[in-house]
């Protein structure tokens, strides 16, 4: 069906939902590699633990950030 069919037959939905549904997956897959990689680097070098995790932790702080950015997109750039 084109979009003209859907509209047509009523319906209807929010693209905000579905932008933020693909903004979610960079954050996702950036969180999974960062502490995916800090357990590899921590099996490699268990006693440079505390440094790993804290960048770890700071790395995951900043991609988190990401998220909330694009849930945040839907508001300001909606009707």
């Amino acid at each position: 069906m084109s979009a003209v069919d859907l509209a047509a037959t009523g319906v209807t939905g929010s693209l905000g939902a579905v932008a933020y549904g693909l903004a979610a997956i960079g954050p996702g897959i950036g969180i999974g590699l960062i502490f995916g990689h800090s357990v590899e680097a921590i099996a490699r070098q268990p006693e440079a633990r505390g440094t790993i995790m804290s960048t770890a932790w700071i790395g995951f702080a900043l991609t988190e950030a990401l998220a909330l950015i694009g849930i945040v997109m839907p508001f300001v750039f909606g009707k």
